[in-house]
Protein backbone atom coordinates (compact mmCIF):
# COMPACT_ATOMS: atom_id res chain seq x y z
CA UNK A 1 0.00 0.00 0.00
CA UNK A 2 1.09 3.16 -1.16
CA UNK A 3 1.54 5.99 1.78
CA UNK A 4 0.02 8.89 1.39
CA UNK A 5 2.26 12.32 0.65
CA UNK A 6 2.85 14.30 4.17
CA UNK A 7 2.12 18.16 3.30
CA UNK A 8 4.10 20.70 5.74
CA UNK A 9 1.76 23.52 5.78
CA UNK A 10 2.47 26.26 8.16
CA UNK A 11 -0.84 27.26 9.67
CA UNK A 12 -4.67 26.96 9.01
CA UNK A 13 -6.88 28.47 7.20
CA UNK A 14 -10.33 27.31 5.08
CA UNK A 15 -9.25 27.27 1.69
CA UNK A 16 -11.20 29.24 -0.79
CA UNK A 17 -11.67 28.09 -4.58
CA UNK A 18 -9.09 30.24 -5.96
CA UNK A 19 -6.52 29.34 -3.44
CA UNK A 20 -7.37 25.35 -3.90
CA UNK A 21 -5.17 24.72 -7.47
CA UNK A 22 -2.00 26.70 -5.58
CA UNK A 23 -2.28 24.49 -2.89
CA UNK A 24 -2.27 20.99 -5.00
CA UNK A 25 0.22 22.21 -7.23
CA UNK A 26 2.94 22.07 -4.24
CA UNK A 27 1.75 19.00 -3.69
CA UNK A 28 4.03 16.56 -6.33
CA UNK A 29 2.13 13.46 -6.71
CA UNK A 30 -1.75 15.14 -6.73
CA UNK A 31 -0.16 17.82 -9.56
CA UNK A 32 1.38 14.38 -11.36
CA UNK A 33 -1.79 12.93 -11.81
CA UNK A 34 -4.09 15.97 -12.19
CA UNK A 35 -2.11 17.05 -15.64
CA UNK A 36 -0.64 20.10 -16.84
CA UNK A 37 -1.16 23.90 -14.47
CA UNK A 38 -3.26 24.89 -11.87
CA UNK A 39 -4.69 27.28 -14.96
CA UNK A 40 -5.94 24.28 -16.68
CA UNK A 41 -7.85 22.38 -13.60
CA UNK A 42 -11.21 23.23 -12.52
CA UNK A 43 -12.69 23.43 -8.97
CA UNK A 44 -15.85 22.85 -7.53
CA UNK A 45 -17.14 22.85 -3.81
CA UNK A 46 -19.25 20.29 -3.55
CA UNK A 47 -19.77 19.89 0.33
CA UNK A 48 -22.90 19.26 1.16
CA UNK A 49 -22.96 17.69 4.53
CA UNK A 50 -22.96 18.93 7.62
CA UNK A 51 -19.12 19.51 8.83
CA UNK A 52 -16.19 20.02 5.79
CA UNK A 53 -15.44 21.68 2.85
CA UNK A 54 -15.10 19.56 -0.28
CA UNK A 55 -13.52 20.30 -3.56
CA UNK A 56 -13.67 18.26 -6.65
CA UNK A 57 -10.63 19.14 -8.68
CA UNK A 58 -10.46 17.91 -12.27
CA UNK A 59 -7.28 18.18 -14.40
CA UNK A 60 -6.28 16.96 -18.25
CA UNK A 61 -5.35 13.84 -16.99
CA UNK A 62 -7.32 12.93 -13.80
CA UNK A 63 -9.08 14.29 -10.37
CA UNK A 64 -9.28 14.30 -7.08
CA UNK A 65 -10.96 15.37 -3.83
CA UNK A 66 -10.20 17.60 -1.66
CA UNK A 67 -11.18 17.76 1.89
CA UNK A 68 -10.74 20.34 4.65
CA UNK A 69 -11.92 20.54 7.90
CA UNK A 70 -13.57 23.50 9.51
CA UNK A 71 -13.26 24.60 12.98
CA UNK A 72 -17.12 24.48 13.36
CA UNK A 73 -19.98 22.40 12.01
CA UNK A 74 -21.25 23.70 8.79
CA UNK A 75 -24.78 22.63 9.30
CA UNK A 76 -24.96 24.96 12.52
CA UNK A 77 -22.43 27.57 12.17
CA UNK A 78 -19.29 28.85 14.53
CA UNK A 79 -21.82 28.72 17.17
CA UNK A 80 -20.74 25.04 17.51
CA UNK A 81 -16.84 24.83 17.20
CA UNK A 82 -15.52 21.20 15.75
CA UNK A 83 -11.72 20.18 16.82
CA UNK A 84 -9.52 20.15 13.14
CA UNK A 85 -7.80 16.86 14.03
CA UNK A 86 -10.63 15.30 12.94
CA UNK A 87 -9.57 15.60 9.43
CA UNK A 88 -6.19 13.63 10.85
CA UNK A 89 -8.15 10.82 12.41
CA UNK A 90 -10.31 10.39 8.95
CA UNK A 91 -6.83 9.83 7.22
CA UNK A 92 -6.05 7.52 10.21
CA UNK A 93 -9.06 5.58 9.73
CA UNK A 94 -8.83 5.53 5.85
CA UNK A 95 -5.01 4.19 6.13
CA UNK A 96 -6.50 0.98 8.53
CA UNK A 97 -9.50 0.20 6.16
CA UNK A 98 -7.63 0.72 3.03
CA UNK A 99 -4.90 -2.40 5.45
CA UNK A 100 -7.70 -4.45 6.31
CA UNK A 101 -10.07 -3.87 2.93
CA UNK A 102 -8.01 -3.37 0.17
CA UNK A 103 -10.57 -1.80 -2.86
CA UNK A 104 -13.03 -0.61 -0.78
CA UNK A 105 -12.36 2.98 0.23
CA UNK A 106 -10.78 5.81 -1.81
CA UNK A 107 -7.28 5.86 -2.20
CA UNK A 108 -5.66 8.46 -0.09
CA UNK A 109 -3.30 10.56 -1.86
CA UNK A 110 -1.82 12.82 0.47
CA UNK A 111 -2.37 14.31 4.14
CA UNK A 112 -1.79 17.72 5.62
CA UNK A 113 -2.35 17.55 9.68
CA UNK A 114 -2.07 21.17 10.03
CA UNK A 115 -3.94 22.01 7.61
CA UNK A 116 -6.62 19.59 8.03
CA UNK A 117 -7.14 18.43 5.07
CA UNK A 118 -6.32 14.96 3.02
CA UNK A 119 -6.72 14.47 -0.65
CA UNK A 120 -8.25 11.49 -1.99
CA UNK A 121 -8.96 9.82 -5.52
CA UNK A 122 -11.93 11.39 -7.12
CA UNK A 123 -14.77 8.19 -7.18
CA UNK A 124 -15.96 9.09 -10.71
CA UNK A 125 -18.87 8.18 -12.21
CA UNK A 126 -19.81 7.22 -8.70
CA UNK A 127 -23.27 8.51 -7.05
CA UNK A 128 -24.10 8.50 -3.60
CA UNK A 129 -25.53 5.30 -2.71
CA UNK A 130 -28.66 7.06 -0.73
CA UNK A 131 -29.29 8.89 -3.90
CA UNK A 132 -29.58 5.80 -6.01
CA UNK A 133 -31.93 4.05 -3.83
CA UNK A 134 -34.38 7.34 -3.40
CA UNK A 135 -33.77 6.92 -7.79
CA UNK A 136 -35.13 3.01 -7.82
CA UNK A 137 -31.73 2.04 -8.70
CA UNK A 138 -30.59 -1.66 -8.56
CA UNK A 139 -27.32 -1.79 -8.15
CA UNK A 140 -26.12 -5.78 -7.74
CA UNK A 141 -23.22 -5.86 -5.87
CA UNK A 142 -23.05 -3.40 -3.19
CA UNK A 143 -25.02 -5.45 -0.52
CA UNK A 144 -22.22 -8.46 -0.62
CA UNK A 145 -19.48 -5.19 -1.27
CA UNK A 146 -20.34 -3.80 1.92
CA UNK A 147 -20.39 -6.98 3.77
CA UNK A 148 -17.40 -7.78 2.92
CA UNK A 149 -16.34 -4.00 4.39
CA UNK A 150 -17.67 -4.76 7.47
CA UNK A 151 -16.30 -8.06 7.66
CA UNK A 152 -13.23 -7.47 6.88
CA UNK A 153 -12.30 -3.89 8.35
CA UNK A 154 -14.30 -5.13 11.74
CA UNK A 155 -12.66 -8.39 11.84
CA UNK A 156 -8.91 -7.41 10.89
CA UNK A 157 -9.13 -4.67 13.87
CA UNK A 158 -10.23 -7.03 16.75
CA UNK A 159 -8.26 -8.99 18.97
CA UNK A 160 -9.41 -12.21 16.88
CA UNK A 161 -6.96 -11.01 14.63
CA UNK A 162 -4.72 -8.32 15.94
CA UNK A 163 -2.00 -8.86 18.69
CA UNK A 164 -3.05 -7.40 21.55
CA UNK A 165 0.32 -4.41 22.05
CA UNK A 166 -0.95 -3.80 18.04
CA UNK A 167 -4.88 -3.10 18.56
CA UNK A 168 -3.80 -1.04 21.71
CA UNK A 169 -1.78 1.02 20.41
CA UNK A 170 -4.12 1.71 17.48
CA UNK A 171 -6.65 2.29 20.19
CA UNK A 172 -4.24 4.78 21.59
CA UNK A 173 -3.98 7.00 18.64
CA UNK A 174 -8.01 6.46 18.19
CA UNK A 175 -9.08 7.21 21.71
CA UNK A 176 -8.29 11.03 20.98
CA UNK A 177 -11.37 11.39 18.72
CA UNK A 178 -13.20 12.57 21.67
CA UNK A 179 -15.15 15.41 20.26
CA UNK A 180 -17.00 13.48 17.30
CA UNK A 181 -17.56 10.37 19.66
CA UNK A 182 -19.06 12.96 21.93
CA UNK A 183 -21.73 14.12 18.96
CA UNK A 184 -22.79 10.99 18.53
CA UNK A 185 -23.31 10.15 22.27
CA UNK A 186 -25.86 13.02 22.40
CA UNK A 187 -27.35 13.04 18.78
CA UNK A 188 -27.71 9.13 18.64
CA UNK A 189 -27.93 8.26 22.74
CA UNK A 190 -29.78 10.95 24.19
CA UNK A 191 -30.77 14.30 22.64
CA UNK A 192 -34.00 12.30 20.52
CA UNK A 193 -35.45 11.36 24.07
CA UNK A 194 -35.44 14.69 26.10
CA UNK A 195 -35.92 18.70 24.91
CA UNK A 196 -32.90 18.89 23.46
CA UNK A 197 -32.53 22.74 20.60
CA UNK A 198 -31.48 20.98 18.09
CA UNK A 199 -34.13 18.50 17.43
CA UNK A 200 -36.40 18.92 14.95
CA UNK A 201 -39.45 16.96 13.65
CA UNK A 202 -42.32 17.20 11.22
CA UNK A 203 -44.17 19.62 13.04
CA UNK A 204 -47.17 19.75 13.91
CA UNK A 205 -47.99 16.21 12.37
CA UNK A 206 -45.26 14.20 14.92
CA UNK A 207 -45.56 16.39 17.66
CA UNK A 208 -47.61 13.37 19.77
CA UNK A 209 -45.51 11.13 18.59
CA UNK A 210 -41.84 13.08 19.65
CA UNK A 211 -43.29 13.42 22.98
CA UNK A 212 -44.23 9.71 22.99
CA UNK A 213 -40.26 8.92 22.69
CA UNK A 214 -39.36 11.34 25.43
CA UNK A 215 -41.75 9.75 28.06
CA UNK A 216 -41.00 6.31 26.97
CA UNK A 217 -39.23 5.08 30.26
CA UNK A 218 -38.76 1.53 28.64
CA UNK A 219 -37.51 2.75 25.41
CA UNK A 220 -35.23 5.50 27.13
CA UNK A 221 -33.63 2.28 29.66
CA UNK A 222 -32.94 0.50 26.52
CA UNK A 223 -31.27 3.25 24.26
CA UNK A 224 -29.16 4.08 27.49
CA UNK A 225 -27.88 0.65 27.61
CA UNK A 226 -26.77 1.04 24.04
CA UNK A 227 -24.76 4.00 25.14
CA UNK A 228 -23.24 2.37 27.55
CA UNK A 229 -22.24 -0.37 25.10
CA UNK A 230 -21.16 2.33 22.43
CA UNK A 231 -19.12 4.40 25.45
CA UNK A 232 -17.15 0.86 27.03
CA UNK A 233 -17.27 -1.60 24.35
CA UNK A 234 -14.35 -1.28 22.22
CA UNK A 235 -13.96 -4.13 20.06
CA UNK A 236 -12.98 -2.61 16.32
CA UNK A 237 -12.29 0.11 14.67
CA UNK A 238 -15.53 1.37 13.27
CA UNK A 239 -16.36 3.80 10.51
CA UNK A 240 -18.44 5.10 13.17
CA UNK A 241 -21.02 7.30 10.33
CA UNK A 242 -21.67 4.59 7.98
CA UNK A 243 -25.09 5.40 6.17
CA UNK A 244 -26.14 5.17 2.58
CA UNK A 245 -24.64 8.69 2.25
CA UNK A 246 -21.45 7.66 3.09
CA UNK A 247 -20.79 4.65 0.36
CA UNK A 248 -20.18 5.75 -3.22
CA UNK A 249 -21.15 3.32 -5.73
CA UNK A 250 -21.49 2.27 -9.59
CA UNK A 251 -23.14 -0.70 -11.19
CA UNK A 252 -20.16 -2.89 -10.11
CA UNK A 253 -17.71 -1.03 -7.62
CA UNK A 254 -18.40 0.52 -3.89
CA UNK A 255 -16.73 2.83 -1.52
CA UNK A 256 -16.87 3.50 1.76
CA UNK A 257 -16.19 7.22 2.75
CA UNK A 258 -15.82 9.76 5.31
CA UNK A 259 -14.53 7.68 8.14
CA UNK A 260 -14.37 11.47 10.22
CA UNK A 261 -15.96 9.83 13.10
CA UNK A 262 -13.42 6.78 13.72
CA UNK A 263 -12.77 5.50 16.95
CA UNK A 264 -12.40 1.59 18.63
CA UNK A 265 -16.22 0.78 19.49
CA UNK A 266 -19.01 -2.05 19.26
CA UNK A 267 -18.82 -3.67 16.01
CA UNK A 268 -22.77 -3.84 15.52
CA UNK A 269 -23.04 -0.10 15.75
CA UNK A 270 -21.32 -0.20 12.07
CA UNK A 271 -23.32 -2.90 10.96
CA UNK A 272 -26.45 -1.52 12.12
CA UNK A 273 -25.69 1.73 10.98
CA UNK A 274 -26.09 0.68 7.48
CA UNK A 275 -28.79 -1.38 7.99
CA UNK A 276 -30.94 1.24 9.99
CA UNK A 277 -30.42 3.27 6.39
CA UNK A 278 -31.40 0.53 4.24
CA UNK A 279 -34.71 0.28 6.47
CA UNK A 280 -35.38 4.09 6.03
CA UNK A 281 -34.82 3.92 2.47
CA UNK A 282 -37.37 0.54 2.24
CA UNK A 283 -40.25 2.78 4.23
CA UNK A 284 -39.79 5.91 2.45
CA UNK A 285 -39.27 4.24 -1.27
CA UNK A 286 -43.26 4.39 -1.87
CA UNK A 287 -43.33 8.60 -2.17
CA UNK A 288 -40.77 8.29 -4.78
CA UNK A 289 -42.36 5.75 -6.97
CA UNK A 290 -45.56 5.33 -8.47
CA UNK A 291 -44.77 1.10 -8.15
CA UNK A 292 -42.75 1.29 -5.36
CA UNK A 293 -43.53 -2.48 -3.93
CA UNK A 294 -40.89 -4.96 -6.11
CA UNK A 295 -38.28 -2.54 -5.30
CA UNK A 296 -38.94 -2.22 -1.60
CA UNK A 297 -38.56 -5.40 -1.81
CA UNK A 298 -35.16 -5.23 -3.39
CA UNK A 299 -34.11 -2.62 -0.46
CA UNK A 300 -35.02 -5.41 2.27
CA UNK A 301 -33.43 -7.79 -0.16
CA UNK A 302 -30.11 -5.75 -0.07
CA UNK A 303 -30.44 -5.51 3.83
CA UNK A 304 -30.66 -8.77 4.32
CA UNK A 305 -27.51 -9.85 2.23
CA UNK A 306 -25.30 -7.37 4.28
CA UNK A 307 -26.34 -8.90 7.16
CA UNK A 308 -26.06 -12.69 5.73
CA UNK A 309 -22.92 -12.01 3.87
CA UNK A 310 -20.92 -10.50 7.11
CA UNK A 311 -21.96 -12.86 8.97
CA UNK A 312 -20.53 -15.53 6.70
CA UNK A 313 -17.50 -13.76 5.42
CA UNK A 314 -16.71 -12.79 9.55
CA UNK A 315 -16.99 -16.30 10.14
CA UNK A 316 -14.72 -17.78 7.57
CA UNK A 317 -12.25 -14.72 8.54
CA UNK A 318 -12.49 -16.01 12.29
CA UNK A 319 -11.61 -19.45 11.16
CA UNK A 320 -9.01 -18.50 8.13
CA UNK A 321 -6.99 -16.05 9.90
CA UNK A 322 -7.78 -15.79 13.70
CA UNK A 323 -4.52 -15.44 14.42
CA UNK A 324 -5.03 -12.35 17.46
CA UNK A 325 -4.57 -12.88 21.08
CA UNK A 326 -8.52 -13.50 21.86
CA UNK A 327 -9.56 -17.38 20.97
CA UNK A 328 -5.57 -18.32 20.84
CA UNK A 329 -5.88 -20.70 17.54
CA UNK A 330 -3.81 -23.52 19.17
CA UNK A 331 -6.54 -23.64 22.17
CA UNK A 332 -8.85 -24.90 19.32
CA UNK A 333 -7.19 -27.48 17.13
CA UNK A 334 -8.62 -30.52 17.75
CA UNK A 335 -11.74 -32.07 16.69
CA UNK A 336 -13.48 -31.45 20.22
CA UNK A 337 -11.74 -27.30 20.08
CA UNK A 338 -13.28 -26.67 17.01
CA UNK A 339 -16.77 -27.75 17.86
CA UNK A 340 -16.37 -25.52 21.06
CA UNK A 341 -14.93 -22.57 18.99
CA UNK A 342 -17.94 -23.17 16.15
CA UNK A 343 -20.44 -23.09 19.60
CA UNK A 344 -18.64 -20.06 20.44
CA UNK A 345 -18.89 -18.44 17.28
CA UNK A 346 -22.48 -18.89 17.14
CA UNK A 347 -22.76 -16.89 20.32
CA UNK A 348 -21.12 -14.07 19.53
CA UNK A 349 -22.58 -13.94 15.81
CA UNK A 350 -25.74 -13.74 17.97
CA UNK A 351 -24.95 -11.46 20.65
CA UNK A 352 -23.81 -9.26 17.35
CA UNK A 353 -27.02 -9.82 15.71
CA UNK A 354 -28.39 -8.45 18.86
CA UNK A 355 -26.46 -5.20 19.08
CA UNK A 356 -26.59 -4.58 15.70
CA UNK A 357 -30.61 -4.15 15.59
CA UNK A 358 -30.71 -2.05 18.90
CA UNK A 359 -27.68 0.20 17.33
CA UNK A 360 -29.69 0.51 14.30
CA UNK A 361 -33.45 1.63 16.41
CA UNK A 362 -31.44 4.12 17.81
CA UNK A 363 -30.28 5.50 14.27
CA UNK A 364 -33.73 5.18 12.98
CA UNK A 365 -35.04 7.41 15.90
CA UNK A 366 -32.29 10.01 15.53
CA UNK A 367 -32.89 10.74 11.75
CA UNK A 368 -36.93 11.49 12.55
CA UNK A 369 -36.51 13.39 15.83
CA UNK A 370 -33.10 14.73 15.99
CA UNK A 371 -30.36 17.26 14.60
CA UNK A 372 -29.77 15.33 11.49
CA UNK A 373 -32.49 13.82 9.27
CA UNK A 374 -31.99 11.89 5.85
CA UNK A 375 -32.77 12.66 2.50
CA UNK A 376 -34.93 9.82 1.95
CA UNK A 377 -37.27 11.45 4.49
CA UNK A 378 -36.45 14.99 3.94
CA UNK A 379 -37.03 15.19 0.09
CA UNK A 380 -40.83 13.89 0.55
CA UNK A 381 -42.71 17.10 0.16
CA UNK A 382 -45.78 16.55 1.30
CA UNK A 383 -45.66 16.79 5.26
CA UNK A 384 -48.80 14.80 5.63
CA UNK A 385 -46.97 11.66 3.72
CA UNK A 386 -43.59 12.34 4.86
CA UNK A 387 -45.02 12.03 8.82
CA UNK A 388 -46.69 8.84 7.79
CA UNK A 389 -43.34 7.47 6.67
CA UNK A 390 -41.36 8.72 9.75
CA UNK A 391 -44.08 7.02 12.31
CA UNK A 392 -43.49 4.03 10.50
CA UNK A 393 -39.76 4.75 10.88
CA UNK A 394 -40.02 5.01 14.85
CA UNK A 395 -42.65 2.06 14.95
CA UNK A 396 -39.68 -0.59 13.74
CA UNK A 397 -37.26 1.38 15.67
CA UNK A 398 -38.60 0.99 18.89
CA UNK A 399 -39.57 -2.72 18.08
CA UNK A 400 -36.00 -3.55 16.86
CA UNK A 401 -34.61 -2.06 20.57
CA UNK A 402 -37.17 -3.33 22.66
CA UNK A 403 -37.70 -7.08 21.32
CA UNK A 404 -33.65 -7.18 19.93
CA UNK A 405 -33.04 -10.20 22.70
CA UNK A 406 -36.14 -12.34 20.81
CA UNK A 407 -34.80 -11.28 17.26
CA UNK A 408 -32.52 -14.53 16.05
CA UNK A 409 -32.28 -13.92 12.59
CA UNK A 410 -33.26 -11.34 9.58
CA UNK A 411 -36.53 -12.85 8.97
CA UNK A 412 -37.52 -11.55 12.33
CA UNK A 413 -36.76 -7.81 10.98
CA UNK A 414 -38.87 -8.91 7.80
CA UNK A 415 -42.08 -9.64 10.12
CA UNK A 416 -41.80 -6.85 11.73
CA UNK A 417 -41.17 -4.56 8.94
CA UNK A 418 -44.48 -6.18 7.91
CA UNK A 419 -46.51 -5.29 11.42
CA UNK A 420 -45.23 -2.14 10.72
CA UNK A 421 -46.95 -1.71 7.38
CA UNK A 422 -50.40 -3.41 8.36
CA UNK A 423 -50.40 -1.31 11.94
CA UNK A 424 -48.74 1.90 11.28
CA UNK A 425 -48.97 3.92 14.38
Amino acid sequence: MTEPFSVQTQTYHPLADDAVGPYLAAIPPVAALLGNSPASWTVREVGDGNLNLVFIVEGPSGGVVLKQALPYMRLVGDSWPLPLERSYFESMALTEQARAAPGLVPQLLAVDRVGAAIVMEYLNPHIILRKALIRGRRLDFFADHMASFLALSLFKTSDLYLPSARKKALMREFCANVELCKITEDLVFTDPYRASPGNRWTSPQLDGAAAAIRADAPLKAEVQALKLKFLSSAEALIHGDLHTGSIMVTETDTRAIDPEFAFFGPMGFDVGALLANLLIATIAHPAHSEKPQPYQSWILDQAERVWDGFDRRFRALWDEAGAGDAFTAELFADAPGKASLRRAQDRRMAALFTDTLGFAGCKMIRRVLGLAHVEDLESIADPDVRAAAERKVLALARTLILRRYDMTSFADVRRAMAEVERHPA
